[in-house]
Parts: structure tokens; sequence; C-alpha cells
């Protein structure tokens, strides 16, 4: 199946406690149905000191489920994305404005 979700990509979260929040995806985990994106479901680490670094707390970004995401139209609204052909290229396109992505 196409990825509609791709690393890159400005998403906004759909449900969960940062529901409304928007971000970049960072990385993506298709077997698993995650993706971590930049800001949004912030954990503290806690880094044990070095001689390279301070140590410390520290937040770093989650994964969040796929299905909790959707991609950010030029309106800055949530859409689905859907695939049509563009000439010979599959192109992945926003729902709502029916710009190409």
């Amino acid at each position: 199946m196409a990825a509609k979700l791709r690393k890159g990509d400005k998403v906004i979260v759909l449900a969960g406690k940062d529901k409304g929040a928007t971000g970049e995806i960072k990385s993506i985990d298709p077997k698993a149905g995650k993706a971590v994106v930049d800001g949004v479901n912030m954990a503290v680490r806690h880094v044990k000191q070095s001689q390279a670094t301070q140590g410390g707390r520290t937040p770093k970004a989650m994964p969040i489920q796929l299905s909790n995401l959707a991609a950010v139209d030029a309106n800055g609204k949530a859409t689905r994305v859907g695939f049509r052909m563009d000439g010979d290229n599959k192109v992945r396109f926003a729902k709502t404005t029916g710009d190409a992505i």
C-alpha cells in the first residue's frame, strides 16, 4: 500500500493529549504504524552525564499512531490524502483543495 504520510510532511494531531498540535514528521515506522512528529507527544528522558554531555532531563518526541495524524493542506486545515496520475507519475493530493502534496 502506498504511504499517505511521509517524512517531512506537515501534519496535525487529531486525537490524544496533543490534539490540534501541528508539526513535521521526522521519522516514520510503517510496520508499527507510528511516526515521530517534531514537538508532539513529548516525554522527559534522563541522560547520564559524560565527558561530552552535561546530562540531566531532556525532552524527546515519542512515536504517535499514524491514525491520529492528518496532513495539513495549503489553508492549514486537516485533509485526507488521495492518489492520482499526473501524466506518468503517481502523485499524492489533498482531498480538500485538490493541490498536489
